[in-house]
């Protein structure tokens, strides 16, 4: 029998103050520490490009939507750091060298009950190539995008995203204050 996924809870500063299994967490909306990855491709001639993922339809909330390369939990008594670069491997079948550009809180109601309330830490990193062996149980779809273009998606088509694609992707790029 596999063990029950768990989060860190963590207080408004991100102070660890317990666990949980990770689904009771979203159904208790107890505040919970998460990360999002953003990796970029970057040509030396064109406009940076950012890997997307469209969710899996069978995930427990926001199936089939566009969300950033990779975004997960640690594990209690994992680093950040680890957990981020090891689901990043799991999900994109990739390795990049990944950093911490800062970070943001955010809840969400959905409509089946669940509810996300994550301090979210936000890493960047940058691909050496476009190839992505991507695993299919885990994600539905990939894009590489040129960053206008996303952008102008996220306004006009906002339902198309994940909610907490649009503030992380502000903190990505440097945009949040």
């Amino acid at each position: 029998m596999t063990e029950a996924k768990k989060v860190i809870l963590v207080d408004e500063n991100d102070k660890p103050i317990g666990e949980a299994e990770k689904i009771t967490a979203h159904q208790q909306g107890l505040l919970h520490r998460a990360f999002s990855i953003f990796v970029f491709y970057h040509p030396s001639n064109d406009e940076p490009e950012l890997l997307i993922q469209q969710r899996q339809f069978d995930k427990y909330h926001c199936g089939g939507l566009w969300s950033n390369t990779c975004c997960s939990h640690p594990q209690p008594g994992e680093e950040i750091i680890t957990a981020g670069q090891k689901r990043l491997f799991e999900e994109m079948g990739i390795q990049v060298e990944l950093q911490e550009v800062g970070g943001f809180h955010y809840r969400v109601k959905f409509d089946n009950g669940l509810t996300e309330n994550e301090l979210d830490h936000v890493f960047i990193g940058f691909a050496s190539s476009k190839e992505v062996p991507f695993n299919k149980n885990e994600v539905n779809a990939i894009r590489w995008v040129k960053l206008g273009i996303l952008l102008q998606e996220v306004i006009d088509h906002p339902k198309n995203f994940t909610p907490w694609f649009a503030p992380a992707l502000e903190v990505a790029l440097g945009f949040s204050k």
